[in-house]
């Protein structure tokens, strides 16, 4: 199970990272074609937009790299089902909208795992508490 965790740890807490980086410079991407009509509305300008999304991936990157998965992993997959749900309205892009929709699945597993592993350190920390007050004598 280390392994898998590790694994979307790295992959996720990279690819939010270097996505949202991406968001300043466009090289992968002509970020703001990708936002839906409503948000292309909104009295900011599509690239400012862009940068502000950047910013909070880059953030949500960094929090699961550092070690805050369970935290990291929950907010990048509800991040990620916005932005499924943003691309599915533009009309276009809907096989970029299913690929974050996994994501965000993946998302949500890392955050599983991380509150699993968690509940499993408290419970055998418990377990020994119980031990040293309750000696079982022979």
């Amino acid at each position: 199970m280390r392994v898998s965790w590790w694994s979307l740890r790295i992959a996720l807490g990279a690819t939010a990272f270097l996505a949202g980086l991406d968001k300043f410079f466009n090289l992968l991407a002509n970020w703001p074609a990708y936002l839906s009509p409503p948000v292309a509305a909104l009295p900011i300008s599509a690239t400012s937009f862009m940068h502000v999304v950047g910013v909070i991936e880059m953030a949500v990157g960094a929090v699961i790299l550092v070690g805050y998965a369970r935290l990291g992993g929950y907010v990048l997959s509800m991040w990620l089902v916005g932005l499924a749900l943003n691309l599915a309205t533009t009309g276009r892009y809907f096989d970029v909208a299913v690929r974050d929709a996994v994501m965000a699945v993946a998302a949500f597993t890392l955050a599983q795992l991380s509150e699993a592993e968690a509940d499993l350190k408290a419970g055998a920390k418990d377990t020994e508490r119980a031990r040293r007050s309750h000696p079982v004598t022979a």
